[in-house]
């Protein structure tokens, strides 16, 4: 692990952190982005993070290509409520693991979390499209409750045909409506 890997990363998921707390504020789920990805900055992740830096993608995929997995995303997915990883339980009547829906304030923290990463992975190239194209690319291979999906689908899309203002208008209204999607 290098000092350049260490700031560079640091800088990443801090910057990133921050984009997140000020989605969140929109979202109207404040306090939750105040929380969002503490453990980022713990021994497991944060070092793993430093040493596989590259600035350009997530540093877990590099873990993964060196051992096959990444400790760090495993770390960070079973602790981060926002993950749709995390939303798995024992199906008593199929006796198999299955995706659970996640609780609404944690689709919109996820929907918060990609529309950041998708700002800082793309800089001055990000459109508000690029996490729609990013949630399309993988949607044939993820495990994840179809609820949950169409939901963050419909929301990506929202902001890609209708801009960040609106998408986040909706999603604060519908918060408050107590509805459940």
């Amino acid at each position: 692990m290098s000092l350049k890997g260490a700031l560079g990363h640091f800088r990443t998921i801090t910057k990133h952190r921050h984009k997140v707390i000020s989605h969140c504020a929109k979202a109207g789920i404040l306090w939750q982005g105040l929380r969002h990805d503490l453990s980022k900055y713990s021994p497991t992740e944060f070092l793993a993070g430093a040493r596989y830096y590259q600035g350009t993608r997530s540093p877990n995929e590099a873990e993964r290509e060196a051992y096959g997995y990444s400790k760090a995303w495993l770390h960070h997915t079973g602790r981060n409520r926002h993950h749709f990883e995390y939303w798995f339980d024992y199906d008593p009547v199929t006796k198999t693991n299955q995706p659970v829906k996640m609780p609404l304030n944690y689709v919109i923290e996820m929907f918060c979390d990609r529309v950041a990463a998708s700002k800082i992975y793309q800089g001055k190239n990000y459109t508000d499209r690029h996490p729609l194209e990013y949630f399309l690319k993988a949607k044939g291979t993820r495990v994840i409750h179809k609820e949950t999906s169409d939901f963050l689908e419909k929301l990506l899309t929202m902001l890609a045909e209708e801009g960040e203002k609106n998408t986040f208008f909706y999603i604060k209204c519908y918060k408050t409506s107590n509805k459940e999607y």
